[in-house]
């Protein structure tokens, strides 16, 4: 029996199912304001799993071949090379697009490829159907099908698609200090060309698997990804952080829209190709919304938990522990605490800030609803039987879950 954890975050309670970490792992423990995780006593096994870098090698050993080299056919092909040869003439500038192309030949924390490490993953550890045909089984390598294989490719084509437009400057906000102006027009179109290429080979590949139900499930992530960048352009902008008040359940919503839905949907389809039944679909949909949300959630936390302030200052005022300081503070404490760390021409003293969102209670908000996520998405891998990659995502959800 799994054991009955009580979970608080925001002042609301939910009991929920805690399958127990693999032997050495961590283990929960109630009480005090939520769920912690602690280190177990022995270390052997939990080793591949107590740093991210880690258990995603680990992930990649399960799944057959290292995830990321996924997208390299297209990133090889001859439009991408005379394109990354433009891209060259953007060194010595400021435009972002160059950052975007150094992640995605090196990315030390192995985020880029996570979605489609997961796609792979779950479509292991869910298996074929019991409906599926023998000759379609054949199809399978490494317990994975070539759909499966193909849909995870297009699942980082289009997250890679859409890193590469949000490196695209707003040239009317630009300030001589940026640079100059022609080098980020420049940087514009390059920006703009690649990832629409990017995006086409993706809905190339996608229409290659003549399956309407995934290609509906597939778009429909697109659309969710271009509305959420359009909040994240508009209403949740930093310059409206003092006239707009984001709720938890607001912020949820537009994280979902710009990192949930595409690795949930993504989840969701790659069921759908090994023929699935539509509880095994809902139950992928759920790990996948579930942990980007941990995953997302671990990510904001990191410039209030680790040791040193001075590492990491500068943070999102519209990050989750921010958004839960401010509700617990109310509104007019808030904006008092945002003017009191504002210097001389308004530049925001980070540090200053930093402490007295640290002093509140958003950041241990912020852990507990990061647990609740993590909790979430392991209950939706109890309809997977036991294996290497059902561990393997275990060990994702206890990765981001993990704050000591």
């Amino acid at each position: 029996m799994c054991p009955l954890v009580l979970l608080r975050w925001g002042g609301c309670c939910s009991r929920l199912l805690l399958p127990p970490p693999p032997p050495g792992f961590w283990s929960a423990r109630g009480g005090g304001g939520g769920v912690r995780w602690r280190r177990g006593l022995f270390s052997g096994f939990p080793s591949a799993a107590s740093h991210w870098s880690k258990v995603v090698s680990e992930a990649e050993k399960i799944v057959g071949y290292p995830t990321s080299f996924m997208s390299l056919r297209c990133l090889l092909s001859d439009e991408l090379s005379n394109i990354a040869l433009q891209v060259r003439k953007l060194v010595g500038t400021k435009h972002p697009l160059l950052n975007t192309a150094r992640g995605l030949v090196y990315d030390s924390r192995n985020n880029l490829q996570m979605r489609g490490l997961v796609v792979l993953l779950i479509s292991k550890a869910a298996g074929p159907s019991n409906t599926a045909e023998l000759s379609f089984q054949h199809d399978m390598v490494s317990g994975i099908y070539s759909s499966q294989r193909s849909l995870a490719e297009i699942t980082e084509l289009i997250h890679t698609a859409f890193l590469v437009h949000r490196g695209i400057v707003n040239i009317g906000e630009l300030k001589s200090c940026d640079g100059l102006l022609k080098d980020m027009q420049f940087g514009n179109k390059i920006a703009v060309l690649s990832g629409d290429f990017l995006l086409a080979n993706a809905c190339t590949s996608l229409a290659q698997l003549q399956n309407t139900k995934v290609v509906e499930l597939i778009s429909s992530a697109i659309g969710d990804l271009v509305q959420g960048i359009y909040y994240d352009n508009s209403n949740l902008s930093e310059e409206n952080c003092l006239t707009h008040d984001i709720g938890i359940s607001t912020w949820k919503e537009q994280i979902f829209l710009s990192h949930s839905a595409l690795l949930a949907k993504s989840c969701q389809a790659a069921m759908e190709l090994a023929k699935h039944d539509a509880e095994i679909q809902d139950m992928a949909f759920q790990y996948g919304k579930n942990m980007s949300m941990s995953h997302k959630l671990h990510s904001d936390l990191q410039p209030f938990v680790k040791g040193k302030s001075s590492d990491s200052a500068a943070f999102s005022l519209n990050s989750a522990p921010v958004v839960l300081h401010q509700e617990f503070l109310g509104r007019e404490a808030w904006i008092k605490q945002i003017r009191e760390a504002q210097s001389k021409g308004n530049l925001m003293d980070f540090t200053k800030l930093q402490e007295a969102i640290k002093a509140g209670k958003g950041v241990t908000s912020a852990i507990d609803l990061c647990h609740y996520h993590g909790n979430r998405a392991l209950e939706a891998l109890e309809c997977f039987p036991p294996s290497e990659a059902r561990s393997a995502l275990e060990n994702m959800v206890y990765a981001v879950t993990r704050f000591s």
